[in-house]
C-alpha cells in the first residue's frame, strides 16, 4: 500500500468491550495488512456536545484525533460511542480524513436494540469491522465505490452497513497497492 504508514491504531473511547475490539482487529489486519494496536484514550467529550442537536460534532472530534492522538506513521481511528453528527447530515457513524492519517467511528447506532430489536453481537460487530474498514479505505485514498457489496460503498442507514460486504473490491484493492 502505499505510503510510509507502519501500523493502524484503534483508540477506544469510552467503554468497549475489549473482546470485541480483539475480534474487530484480527480482520482489519487481514484485509488492510498492517498491524493494529488497540489503546484507551481519555477525551472530554462535553466540548463537543451540542445541546440543540443532542449529538456530537463529529469533525470536531475528528480534528482532535488528529491534532492530539494521530501521527505521521501510524492511521488512527477514534472509537466511540456517542452520537455523532456533521452539519450537513442528521448523523453519521463515522468520518475520516481523505489520505490522512486521523478518522472516527461510532458505534452508537450499531447496536440493533436501537431499533427495537434483539442484540446481536455478531451483527454489531460486523458492522463496526465495516465501519472500521471503510474509514481507513478514506485514509488510505479511496472515495466512495459504486460496487453494491465493497466495503467503499457509501451508507447513509444501517440497513446499508448490512448489504455491503466486508472486503475492497477488486477495483478499489487495486488502488490501495
Amino acid at each position: 500500500m502505499p505510503g510510509k504508514t507502519e501500523n493502524i491504531s484503534l483508540i477506544s473511547f469510552g467503554y468497549f468491550d475489549r473482546g470485541l475490539l480483539d475480534k474487530v482487529s484480527v480482520f482489519v489486519e487481514h484485509e488492510l495488512g498492517f498491524p493494529v494496536r488497540i489503546r484507551e484514550g481519555f477525551l472530554d467529550l462535553s466540548e463537543f456536545y451540542d445541546p440543540a442537536r443532542r449529538q456530537y460534532n463529529g469533525t470536531s472530534l475528528l480534528k482532535k484525533i488528529e491534532s492530539d492522538f494521530a501521527d505521521a506513521n501510524t492511521k488512527t481511528l477514534g472509537l466511540f460511542n456517542v452520537d455523532l453528527f456533521i452539519p450537513i447530515l442528521t448523523y453519521i457513524f463515522g468520518q475520516a480524513f481523505l489520505n490522512g492519517n486521523a478518522g472516527i467511528v461510532s458505534v452508537y447506532r450499531f447496536g440493533n436494540e436501537r431499533y427495537g430489536m434483539k442484540p446481536d453481537p455478531e451483527l454489531l460487530a460486523s458492522r463496526l469491522r465495516k465501519e472500521i474498514i471503510h474509514e481507513l479505505g478514506h485514509m488510505f485514498g479511496l472515495i466512495h465505490c459504486t460496487d453494491p457489496v465493497c466495503v467503499m460503498r457509501s451508507g447513509s442507514y444501517v440497513e446499508d452497513i448490512d448489504q455491503k460486504g466486508h472486503d475492497f473490491c477488486n477495483s478499489c484493492r487495486q488502488k490501495l497497492i
